[in-house]
């Protein structure tokens, strides 16, 4: 079994209708999600990782002012990002599997800190990420403790979608 850094997009992997149609932005979270899974497992520095990606040609087609945003600034902010989903986790953070801890890292940055990008997209995106490197049922995991987090984050928009 491939491990979440092992995987590269149209590495090995049938490329579908859905997939043609991923957007830079999408690509650059997919990726940025590898950098912040190496990060964790190694504590490399960002700007290493930026650098080995790039070698291995993993930054092509994607948003990349927006890649490197999410990789440096979650990997600063990882703890108080964790302490912003943590009250709505049955378990620890650390228990958490890491694919799915910078998943939600991911989520909870982008919910505080991108407010042009409404919430309900943030969590698809997160759910995306999610069935597509995470555990099998990891994607309802994640999107209940994201869709908690949306309301603690963002209760106006919530309420506008109410």
């Amino acid at each position: 079994m491939k491990t979440l850094a092992d995987i590269q997009p149209g590495q090995g992997e049938e490329i579908i209708e859905k997939e043609a149609r991923v957007t830079p932005r999408t690509q650059a979270r997919r990726v940025a999600l590898q950098a912040l899974y190496v990060w964790e497992m190694t504590n490399e520095e960002p700007a290493i990782i930026i650098q080995s990606f790039h070698e291995d040609e993993r930054l092509l087609n994607l948003d990349f002012d927006l890649f490197k945003g999410l990789l440096v600034n979650i990997s600063r902010q990882a703890v108080d990002l964790d302490a912003a989903y943590a009250d709505y986790l049955d378990r620890s953070v650390m228990m958490i599997d890491p694919v799915e801890r910078a998943i939600m890292r991911m989520g909870v940055y982008e919910l505080q800190n991108n407010p042009e990008i409404p919430y309900k997209v943030v969590i698809n995106e997160c759910v995306e990420l999610a069935k597509r490197f995470g555990a099998e049922e990891g994607h309802k995991f994640i999107n209940g403790i994201l869709d908690k987090a949306s309301k603690q984050l963002r209760p106006l928009e919530h309420q506008a979608t109410s």
